[in-house]
């Protein structure tokens, strides 16, 4: 695999690419904006805003993207997806394998969001199915959300310890529209084991980061140093299994891998540090 530098950024975790707009995000719910047409050595952002809702729920961003659904019809940006994951890993509710759903408006430079819908995984207690049997501890049982906005699938994946595997499990993307109000205000979708149209399991992902869908191929980047190498893995949905993997540190990328996405065909990486650059597989 070619890896080609483009630019430095703010770090942060994922980000999402739409239009000409890369935006990325922050563990925290912040974000800053580029304009991917102008993208140099050291690139500046033209804007900034915080996600809304952050008093009741804050994501860690860990994958983020657009999906395909519009919240009204002038809308400039379909709806965006961002992961709650570990966040809330040292309190009591650990609000295990939730997504958060945004609208996003602009106006000039100006961005802001709403938050309009909670997607919840309602089997998270569930050993044997999403977490594993042998867990010893429950470390890991989050949850990485991805869109596959062509054929209109959210799929849900979490690395599972005891059994030394990823799980993902396909579900029909909830509409809008779906769910019910919840205590909290925001229209909430309870994704039950009958709402699962299929599940596989793939080799284990180490420490699992930034996630896209395309054409069918799910592309997660993971790890975080020397001790758990930054790599991409790419999930082939329809086989079922994973069809391509590669360890940054043979390229001497070593600094935790956090975004991916795709621009004009290209496919974007980025690291925590804000290091931009173009994959060529």
């Amino acid at each position: 695999m070619e890896i080609i530098k483009l630019s430095k950024i703010v770090g942060g975790q994922d980000g999402a690419i739409y239009n000409n707009f890369l935006f990325r995000f922050s563990s925290k719910g912040g974000c800053t904006v580029y304009d991917m047409k102008y993208l140099t050595e050291e690139a500046v952002p033209f804007a900034e805003f915080k996600l809304d809702g952050l008093d009741m729920i804050v994501p860690h961003s860990n994958s983020v993207i657009f999906g395909n659904e519009f919240f009204a019809p002038d809308d400039e940006f379909p709806l965006l997806y961002s992961n709650v994951y570990n966040n809330y890993a040292k309190t009591e509710d650990k609000r295990v394998g939730i997504c958060c759903v945004y609208r996003l408006v602009r106006e000039g430079n100006v961005f802001s969001t709403t938050l309009v819908q909670l997607i919840k995984i309602g089997f998270t207690d569930d050993r044997g199915l999403w977490r594993s049997a042998g867990d010893v501890e429950d470390k890991r049982p989050y949850g990485n959300f991805v869109v596959d906005t062509q054929r209109s699938l959210l799929y849900a994946f979490l690395m599972r310890d005891g059994e030394k595997q990823t799980r993902y499990f396909s579900f029909d993307l909830p509409k809008l529209s779906d769910g019910e109000v919840g205590a909290s205000g925001i229209r909430e979708v309870i994704l039950t084991t009958d709402m699962i149209k299929e599940y596989f399991d793939t080799p284990y992902h180490n420490y699992v980061q930034g996630a896209v869908c395309r054409d069918g191929k799910i592309y997660s980047v993971e790890g975080f140093g020397e001790k758990i190498h930054p790599a991409i893995r790419i999930i082939d949905t329809e086989k079922r299994e994973q069809t391509f993997f590669f360890d940054f540190f043979e390229a001497d990328c070593t600094d935790e891998a956090e975004l991916i996405d795709f621009y004009e065909g290209k496919c974007i990486y980025g690291n925590h540090i804000g290091e931009l650059f173009e994959l060529k597989f």
